[in-house]
């Protein structure tokens, strides 16, 4: 009897660790396409290729995390796309993602999906989805202080504010600083978000 159940014990560790594998191994297929990836088409089938995986894998978060930034990407990107959509889309895979684990990287793209809401019409839209980018981006710092991508998203915003609404390259330039002191300090973890320090080093460079 203790034999059988040490073959069974065994056989669970195999199982759970050939599947680990075989996710790492997907993620790490599909991040290395995320650069190379310039068409909505091509963005659109790595976003896709990325919630299957999340669909197979039903405790991982980062899948979900990059379909929905992909998505943001193609927003802002993309000047035919349809935003709304895009957006729809984008925030149930991010809602699932927060099933799973809460966090700032997720608050990240929340910003950036209320942003691309936003560009449809500036002038109609700030006031509901101007809020919603800042909620988020407030909601992460509550989460994790020291996400650097919180800072460059925060000067991002300021950068492209005109100084008589409060924003402009002197209100930027220290949350760029900021991002790229974190961003440099980040501990590398694979799979993880690395994004943020070249933007960041990009942007303060204009505020010179």
């Amino acid at each position: 009897m203790k034999a059988f159940l040490l073959m069974l014990t065994l056989c669970g560790i195999i199982s759970v660790q050939a599947q680990s594998d075989k996710y790492v191994q997907a993620m790490q297929q599909k991040l290395a396409l995320f650069d190379s990836a310039k068409t909505s088409a091509d963005l659109q089938s790595l976003s896709a290729a990325f919630e299957r995986i999340a669909e197979a894998e039903k405790t991982q978060w980062l899948p979900y995390y990059y379909a929905a930034l992909i998505q943001a990407r193609i927003g802002f990107s993309d000047k035919t796309a349809d935003k709304d959509a895009i957006a729809a889309k984008a925030n149930a895979l991010l809602s699932k993602a927060e099933s799973i684990e809460d966090n700032a990287d997720l608050c990240t793209v929340r910003n950036m999906i209320a942003t691309v809401q936003m560009m449809v019409d500036p002038m109609s839209r700030w006031q509901t989805y101007g809020a919603q980018a800042s909620a988020a981006l407030q909601k992460g710092m509550k989460l994790d202080p020291n996400n650097p991508r919180l800072y460059y998203l925060q000067g991002m915003s300021l950068f492209g504010t005109p100084p008589q609404f409060g924003g402009g390259k002197d209100k930027a330039k220290p949350l760029f600083e900021k991002a790229i002191a974190l961003g440099k300090a980040e501990p590398a973890k694979p799979l993880f978000p690395h994004w943020g320090l070249a933007e960041s080093e990009k942007m303060l460079a204009q505020c010179q």
